[in-house]
């Protein structure tokens, strides 16, 4: 879990060598962070990538949905982005920002020891999926369980589809998934009948979506493969893929020590931006799922790369503006 300090004092860059001294310090090695070093890399800028190394799709085998990396392993995807910010002079650190104090520029002291200073933060720490409590939905997340159609239902299309509801508004996940199977149903699972509108209803109907009640004990498994849907009562209903809608915990701790401003959303809270991802926080700017949680792979890579080229201007502008002062 994220642990973050944030307290301010008077200057310290006395206290810092040229070696600890950046123009900007990204938090968060995942696609908007690395993005957002490749672009500040080319800029000239002095940049420091800090990567705890807890990417949100580990789980996965694969990513689908990137132009000219459809497929691409998400390992393999930070290697060839670490190799590209490498060319360009970034430094990419394996620790995490454990704590952070801001006076005219920012210092950001590292769970190894390290202590650093930055002019500008980019945060791109992401979120975490905390996934239902249900025996096997772990084990099999990103294999057989999945959360989102786009970026597995080709993988999995016209398979048996069962979706785990966790809340009424599994219900719109239960309609999405069923453009790529026409053999869907929805385990209500910790959801009372009642909760569903009769608008639900009707959609569920069209959709030709099978509802069936009662809460969900575990999968059932053979030869370490998906096969069914196992109730409280006993029954095992034959499903070969389960999608659920795991809970959104977005890694704001940091932001929230700065003391951003937050916007509540129905999957957590995250900072209030710019279309640039500009915080309420001077020199803080954010991308990737620390600024919402639909963001996918490839928003992400762009959301660093917006962030990155705000900066860039902003400390173009504000040198000359400090030279035209002086």
């Amino acid at each position: 879990m994220e642990v973050v300090t944030v307290t301010r004092n008077k200057d310290r860059n006395n206290e810092f060598t040229d070696n600890d001294r950046y123009d900007v310090v990204v938090v968060g090695g995942g696609a908007a962070g690395l993005s957002a070093a490749l672009v500040l890399g080319r800029s000239r800028l002095r940049t420091l990538v800090v990567d705890a190394g807890e990417p949100r799709n580990a789980p996965s085998d694969h990513m689908q949905g990137f132009l000219t990396r459809d497929g691409m392993a998400p390992a393999e995807f930070l290697a060839l982005g670490r190799e590209e910010i490498a060319r360009y002079g970034v430094e990419l650190v394996r620790d995490r920002a454990v704590d952070v104090t801001r006076d005219d520029d920012f210092t950001v002291s590292l769970a190894g020891g390290r202590s650093v200073r930055a002019r500008r933060l980019i945060v791109a720490t992401g979120l975490k999926d905390e996934l239902p409590q249900v025996p096997g939905v772990a084990e099999r997340f990103g294999r057989d369980v999945l959360h989102c159609p786009f970026c597995h239902g080709w993988e999995v299309r016209d398979e048996r589809f069962g979706v785990l509801a966790t809340s009424p508004m599994s219900v719109h996940q239960a309609l999405m998934v069923s453009g790529w199977s026409d053999d869907v149903t929805l385990f209500l699972h910790t959801v009372a009948e009642e909760e569903l509108s009769d608008d639900d209803l009707r959609r569920l109907a069209a959709a030709g979506v099978k509802v069936v009640p009662g809460e969900v004990s575990g999968l059932r498994t053979e030869d370490d493969r998906l096969t069914g849907v196992r109730l409280a009562d006993g029954t095992v209903h034959d499903r070969s893929v389960v999608f659920v809608a795991p809970k959104a915990v977005p890694q704001t701790g940091l932001m929230e020590r700065l003391g951003a401003e937050l916007r509540e959303t129905p999957v957590g809270a995250y900072p209030v931006v710019d279309p640039t991802g500009r915080t309420s926080v001077p020199g803080v700017w954010t991308a990737g799922n620390a600024m919402g949680f639909a963001e996918q792979v490839v928003h992400a890579a762009s959301g660093g790369y917006r962030a990155a080229s705000a900066v860039v201007g902003d400390l173009i502008m504000s040198d000359l503006d400090a030279a035209v002062a002086g």
